[in-house]
């Protein structure tokens, strides 16, 4: 740190000190800089990635945030709002912001002039052989100083508001990190939600099946007792109305599990999710995409918005690494009193003022800051190769939901067919057992060729809901970055990418 007060350059020098300062502060310029440092990635475009045949325009509305009332179901959205309000997971997202906050604050108090007062009082003893002779030397004495300190960084280069770019940045991000958060969320309980109502629709088939073993049991026992059939066709029906029950069991205990997982998501304890009604969900909107969906994605997304803005903010790193290689300029003055004694101290004789600028140049710093400059580029680097990646998962992954959910659509279709067949053919059978015309084993093959095709029918019914929320997940889930404050500058990535490549 060159420190150069003005009350101690002599008036008639000083253009003359200051002409040499300015030429030898130009001339050491060089003595450190970035040659041949720069950033090897780009950010991706929309336009670059083909999805016109996968994603075709079919005049579809983005998802609102209320999506979930959707499925018919009033107790779903009350659940969703539950878990936002009291999940950790969220207040750890709030917490991130306010931690990104500070920051920016701390990074903007920068730009602001520095003040401070202190005072020191020092007693000592000075030694009666050195510079200070008898009476001073040997003798001791107290010396008190109070003073001001006042420093203001210039700023040249625009290191630190970069500094404050970069700091912003990070707090928009984090805040599009809690929007995922709370999109994460929501879709896990809705999709918990809806394992919770395919169970209880599991358990009424299971129930049915119960019932209807057991009716087959009372007419088995009846046609032994006339002669029909013998004991072996009655511990075969039992056998199969135990085993009928021990699935019902099974189911229980399943439900209540997810009833438990569903309260831990609702931030509570296990007792909350024993109080859950018995869930009434539909099957949801038919499938429209939206228009122009590859591009207004980037904006719908929470995860890329956040991504993006990591992109900008490693942009701002680079920056003030670059800013690092030129000479820092600060003004810092003092003001106060200085004297030997308290009863001298506050008096205009005691007063001490000095001012001036301190100027700092790297010349010789064995590759630091080069080394730094390489690990923001690498940053830089990172965070566009991560935003590149989440833009082409969330285009794949939205592809991937809606192949799915028209799969599923078309398979239901079938599934329904065969389940209605199966329906009317074990009533027949059960009616023909019934009259003495089919054996026992028709029954019972015609009652788990109908179990099974119901459950296959309520298994791509849950399956299409569960499909649709991740659809809804993969589409933003009603956030949207246009015309708010995280929506990023359309210029941003591009000044950034011709800042780092003009280097």
């Amino acid at each position: 740190m060159i420190l150069l007060p003005h009350t101690l350059v002599p008036r008639g020098s000083k253009l003359k000190t200051a002409g040499l300062l300015a030429a030898a502060v130009l001339s050491l310029a060089g003595c450190v800089n970035y040659t041949d440092i720069k950033n090897s990635n780009h950010v991706t475009a929309t336009d670059e990635l083909k999805a016109q045949r996968s994603l075709p325009a079919q005049g579809g509305r983005w998802p609102d945030v209320d999506w979930a009332d959707q499925f018919g179901d009033p107790q779903l959205g009350k659940l969703i709002d539950e878990a936002l309000a009291n999940s950790p997971s969220v207040a750890q997202a709030r917490a991130r912001i306010a931690a990104a906050t500070a920051y920016v604050q701390g990074a903007d108090a920068k730009l602001m002039p520095q003040v401070g007062v202190g005072y020191n009082l020092n007693r000592e003893r000075y030694s009666a052989n050195a510079l200070y002779p008898p009476p001073y030397g040997g003798s001791w004495y107290t010396e008190n100083s109070l003073l001001l300190n006042a420093s203001f960084e210039l700023d040249l280069w625009g290191k630190n508001r970069q500094g404050v770019l970069q700091a912003v940045s990070q707090e928009k991000s984090a805040q599009a990190d809690q929007q995922q958060v709370r999109l994460t969320l929501a879709t896990s309980v809705a999709q918990t939600y809806n394992q919770l109502a395919h169970e209880y629709a599991v358990r009424q088939i299971a129930l049915q099946t119960t019932d209807d073993r057991r009716h087959l049991s009372t007419l088995t026992s009846g046609r032994v007792s006339s002669g029909l059939d013998n004991q072996l066709e009655q511990r075969s029906t039992e056998g199969n109305l135990a085993s009928s029950q021990g699935n019902l069991t099974q189911i229980d205990g399943q439900i209540t599990v997810t009833r438990y997982q569903l309260a831990a998501l609702l931030g509570k304890g296990p007792d909350r999710g024993m109080a859950i009604e018995t869930p009434k969900l539909g099957l949801g909107n038919p499938l429209r995409l939206p228009d122009n969906l590859p591009a207004d994605l980037v904006s719908r997304r929470p995860d890329l918005v956040s991504a993006r803005w990591n992109v900008d903010a490693a942009s701002h790193g680079v920056k003030v690494a670059k800013a690092e290689f030129y000479p820092d300029v600060n003004l810092v003055a003092l003001a106060g009193f200085d004297a030997f004694g308290f009863g001298r101290l506050l008096t205009a004789s005691s007063g001490q003022f000095q001012a001036g600028p301190a100027i700092h140049l790297p010349i010789f710093d064995a590759g630091t800051l080069r080394a730094n400059l390489r690990g923001q580029y690498a940053n830089y680097d990172s965070a566009v190769a991560y935003y590149n990646q989440t833009l082409i998962s969330a285009l794949n992954e939205v592809a991937t939901d809606v192949e799915t959910i028209r799969s599923t659509d078309k398979q239901l279709v079938d599934a329904q067919k065969a389940a209605e067949a199966a329906r009317r053919r074990h009533e027949l059978t059960l009616l023909r057992y019934r009259a003495g015309l089919s054996p026992e084993a028709s029954v019972l093959d015609a009652d788990l060729n109908w179990l099974a095709l119901q459950q296959s029918v309520l298994d791509l019914r849950m399956n299409r809901r569960y499909q649709q929320m991740g659809l809804y997940k993969a589409l933003g889930g009603g956030f949207d970055a246009t015309g708010s404050a995280l929506a990023p500058d359309a210029d941003t990535h591009a000044s950034a990418a011709a800042d780092t490549q003009a280097h």
